[in-house]
């Protein structure tokens, strides 16, 4: 005998949707959970290739960076800091006072321009064979172009506006100079990062193996 409650017609249509659904899951389960499994493994796959392929850019990236920016840079920095600024300064049209004076005091000899005449001259001792002269006054003459050897004692004051006109060479050594603590203050900073990357390993064969690889590793790695 049916019943007519429709509270009791709702429940016995909510179960027997309730199994059908059942029954169509339990028949697309399987087939759904292979393709989700198939689709994860594609995924998987093309990650793998995706980080193999960027696993070789990132050593190339690393070799960049480290033997041509890097170590550009600590090269380059070393060399400036080497470097000499060598240039020439042309000085033209200008003058210098020269206000001083100079001392003199030597012995040196002078030469008679004209004749000399001396009058009243002592001669102390005066031997000319059968003439002896002594202590007895005369006059004298030296004639032009007779050295006598005197001391030259004199100051001689300098007080003229010299004029210059020359080029004046330079040479400038720059670590001798305030840019040499900055030279040095960029080599440290960039020379850490180049031994942090000089440790790294250069290849997936490197990275695997160690920088020293053995043979049985490399043959794994080369398949053979």
């Amino acid at each position: 005998m049916e019943s007519n409650d429709p509270s009791l017609l709702q429940t016995n249509t909510r179960k027997q949707n309730s199994k059908r659904f059942g029954v169509q899951w339990k028949k697309l389960g399987p087939p759904f959970w292979t393709i989700i499994s198939l689709i994860s493994l594609m995924i998987n796959a093309i990650l793998i290739v995706v980080l193999l392929s960027l696993g070789s850019q990132i050593f190339k990236i690393k070799s960049l960076v480290n033997d041509q920016l890097l170590t550009g840079l600590s090269e380059n920095f070393a060399a400036m800091d080497e470097a000499h600024i060598t240039t020439t300064i042309p000085i033209r049209d200008q003058s210098v006072r020269a206000n001083f004076t100079i001392h003199i005091e030597e012995q040196t000899n002078v030469v008679l321009s004209q004749d000399v005449y001396i009058s009243n001259a002592s001669i102390y001792n005066l031997d000319a064979g059968q003439l002896q002269i002594s202590q007895a006054k005369t006059n004298i003459l030296l004639p032009a172009g007779t050295e006598l050897p005197i001391n030259l004692k004199l100051d001689v004051p300098v007080d003229q506006q010299i004029p210059v006109n020359l080029d004046v060479p330079v040479d400038i050594p720059l670590n001798t100079s305030d840019l040499h603590q900055p030279f040095s203050g960029l080599q440290e900073v960039v020379n850490p990062y180049i031994d942090l990357l000089e440790g790294l390993p250069d290849s997936w064969s490197e990275a695997i193996c160690g920088p020293k690889a053995g043979k049985f590793c490399m043959w794994l790695l080369e398949g053979q």
